[in-house]
């Protein structure tokens, strides 16, 4: 009897209710379905690929509407190293070299910032100005700063296809580039340094790199308040104290995109991971070699007003006053940042 007049109660002007109710909802999830989708609908047929997140690194932000798979990382990777990007012959890896750690030295001019461990990043180049997603700045790099003939890649003889199977386009535009370098620099992670091993019991400091790693983390050294592991960077801007005056606009930092005076001389912290790879440090390149680099945080740091509070010892002073032992020691801890698997992987390499 209860199910007879449940039927009933269908028929009636509750159950009409119930009926748009039920396909109100079908319809809401086809719409949710759909969408969801539409964020990813060329993944059939990819191989998903696992980004595998190392020991004490935070999980990476991975946008749902660009998952990583294996053929879009290759896609990515040949792009990369590809001077198809450029109108003048060069590529993402004419400035960024495997071996250096995805940089460069002796070049004149700004130093490029070094490749790796950008997938947890959201603020790049050296004065913070484009912020966001690497999908974000990878479209700029490929709008404004390689302004990308995407014309020449609808017309390759291998691109079109390449984009059809990875992300089920027919007509090539910047943002699926984007989209495929961004899947590349997200796989570059660097975390197999000497540092790494002895935090995972693999391996043991010197002497004087225990020293130096002392030094690093304390306020005697004061490098860990900006140089955070694992990353060795904080993702902010800071102004050091590299200059006195800011007339050179090459100089005032992230002043330049925020016009607030607080900010002038502001620059992105540089990633001291594979640091020994490089012979120019800061964002022009004064500094050649890492001991000169420890001796201006030593003695020359330049109070400003818009100077980061972190650099100002708790006596009033910024100078760290180390000895020269403690100046070596706190070398030797940074060369032990150095990654040799990230710089001979061959994923990573030249794929043409």
């Amino acid at each position: 009897m209860k199910k007879t007049r449940t039927m009933k109660n269908l028929s009636g002007p509750k159950g009409s209710q119930f009926r748009f109710l039920m396909l109100m909802t079908m319809l809401l999830l086809i719409v949710i379905y759909g969408c969801k989708q539409d964020d990813d609908s060329s993944s059939g047929g990819l191989t998903p690929h696992e980004i595998v997140i190392p020991k004490g690194f935070p999980k990476m932000p991975i946008p749902e509407s660009n998952r990583p798979f294996a053929e879009r990382i290759a896609l990515g990777r040949k792009l990369y190293y590809d001077p198809i990007l450029s109108n003048n012959g060069l590529s993402c890896s004419s400035c960024h070299f495997q071996n250096l750690g995805f940089t460069i030295n002796g070049q004149q001019g700004m130093p490029v910032l070094h490749h790796a461990n950008l997938g947890w990043k959201d603020k790049f180049m050296w004065d913070g100005r484009k912020q966001g997603s690497l999908e974000d700045v990878m479209l700029f790099e490929v709008e404004e700063f390689f302004g990308t003939d995407i014309s020449k890649l609808n017309k390759h003889p291998n691109y079109p296809d390449l984009f059809a199977k990875t992300y089920g386009v027919e007509n090539i535009t910047s943002q699926d580039v984007a989209n495929a370098l961004a899947q590349f620099f997200r796989v570059l992670i660097s975390s197999n340094s000497k540092f790494d091993k002895v935090q995972r019991n693999e391996a043991t400091f010197t002497v004087d790199e225990a020293k130096g790693f002392d030094i690093f983390n304390s306020e005697k050294g004061s490098c860990f308040h900006c140089h955070t592991p694992p990353f060795f960077a904080d993702n902010q801007l800071h102004n050091i104290g590299l200059d006195s005056v800011f007339d050179n606009p090459a100089n005032q930092g992230y002043f330049r995109v925020s016009g607030d005076s607080s900010q002038l001389g502001a620059m992105r912290t540089a990633n001291l991971r594979n640091l020994s790879l490089r012979s120019r440090f800061m964002h022009d390149g004064r500094f050649s070699t890492i001991e000169e680099v420890i001796e201006f945080y030593n003695s020359n740091v330049n109070r400003t007003p818009s100077l980061d509070p972190t650099m100002v010892k708790g006596n009033g002073s910024t100078k760290l006053n180390l000895t020269e032992t403690e100046k070596t020691q706190l070398a030797a801890f940074l060369r032990t940042l150095t990654d040799s698997t990230f710089t001979s992987n061959p994923a990573f390499s030249n794929p043409h």
